[in-house]
């Protein structure tokens, strides 16, 4: 039983990687390269396609695996996608955190996937602490979607973020502290004492957020 699932998954993965030439976009992928961001192969497919895809497909753990060993642009976006959420262990994510090298990845990695964790939060915690930039990006963006869906932190947790937004927001990363400020602002919608710790915070470090 186990060989079948293998080689369906094997078959799954062999089709969904020929889809990818009906969705080939020879300009994005090279405004792409441009830009610096590498893939062994890369269809430059848009993001509603492969969304698309992802809805035909479903979820599937297995085939989320498969794809995301895959160094093509396309099956790690789609193994974000598929991967059902609270069937992935904790070493899973840190093992897709220490493979993830594109800021695109990482951010559809926290988008479609990682918020949705029920150890979502304690993740995020560490990786806006982590001096890895991809890391501090994909947490704020974590936190974020959790903020935006109305996921107060604890005390603990409010000196944890605002301190490492600080941090942030002083640093070189353009893409850090844009991730920051998301953060920042979702975080002062959560309530008038949230939007006041956010005001003064920021200040501090002599930005206005409103």
């Amino acid at each position: 039983m186990e060989n079948q699932d293998k080689e369906t998954t094997e078959r799954r993965l062999k089709e969904i990687k020929q889809s990818f030439r009906l969705m080939m976009n020879g300009v994005a992928a090279q405004s792409m390269r441009e830009k610096g961001v590498q893939y062994h192969v890369n269809w430059g497919a848009s993001l509603p396609m492969l969304k698309e895809k992802a809805k035909e497909i479903g979820q599937d753990y297995h085939l989320a695996i498969a794809l995301w060993k895959e160094n093509v642009r396309e099956c790690k976006l789609l193994a974000t996608m598929v991967m059902p959420p609270q069937e992935m262990l904790p070493e899973v994510v840190d093992i897709w955190m220490e493979q993830t090298t594109s800021q695109e990845v990482a951010e559809m990695a926290a988008f479609n996937l990682y918020r949705h964790q029920s150890f979502a939060a304690d993740k995020a915690y560490c990786w806006i602490a982590s001096d890895k930039t991809l890391y501090q990006i994909c947490g704020f963006h974590v936190l974020a979607r959790l903020f935006a869906d109305g996921r107060e932190p604890n005390e603990r947790g409010i000196h944890e973020f605002i301190d490492q937004a600080q941090v942030a927001l002083n640093g070189e990363s353009v893409a850090v502290k844009k991730a920051a400020m998301a953060a920042v602002l979702r975080f002062a919608d959560l309530g008038l004492v949230y939007e006041r710790v956010a005001k003064s915070a920021m200040r501090a470090v002599g930005v206005d957020i409103f």
